[in-house]
């Protein structure tokens, strides 16, 4: 096998002679630095992760209020109310905890998903909005619920809980979507 697969030879320094990599350890020695960034979320980590996860639905369910699917305008307009509110409750709770709060800024991907929204036209428009959507939402999802159960800070862990069904609620809506 070693013959067939020549990347899985090493020489050892000082031996001279080929020496089978363990798979398996490598992949462990590969993932050490993911499992160790594998922490808890901060609460300026939360603040800053639920602001761009916010500005971005907000921004895309600007894009698409005109859109010509009733069900998709409907959905973004509560998208706009629902987010707005939630970066009010986060800024609220960040605020009653002392901590500084800064305006939200999208990520890299987001920008690049909203200018693949502002390409598209129509029914496509349509489809590419309800497939960010849900990629957003469970994003969200995730940022709110690991806040929700593991934060720090009392008043975004509280916040954090508010809006996880609310976000769950979202995702019903997005699956039920044509």
């Amino acid at each position: 096998m070693a013959a067939e697969y020549p990347i899985f030879k090493a020489r050892v320094p000082g031996r001279g002679r080929p020496v089978l990599i363990s798979i398996l350890g490598a992949l462990g020695l590969a993932c050490a630095p993911a499992i160790a960034l594998a922490q808890p979320l901060t609460a300026e980590a939360y603040v800053v992760k639920a602001g761009a996860t916010d500005l971005f639905e907000r921004q895309s369910a600007q894009l698409m209020r005109t859109s010509r699917n009733p069900e998709v305008a409907a959905f973004a307009e509560m998208m706009v109310r629902d987010h707005m509110k939630s970066t009010e409750m986060v800024t609220a709770a960040a605020r009653e905890a002392k901590l500084k709060v800064t305006a939200p800024e999208l990520t890299r991907k987001q920008t690049a998903d909203l200018a693949s929204l502002r390409a598209a036209e129509g029914a496509e428009r349509d489809r590419l909005y309800i497939e960010q959507q849900k990629a957003a939402h469970q994003e969200a999802l995730s940022v709110q619920s690991t806040y929700a159960s593991e934060g720090g800070v009392a008043p975004l862990k509280a916040a954090a809980g508010k809006i996880v069904p609310v976000v769950k609620h979202h995702i019903t809506l997005l699956d039920k979507m044509k």
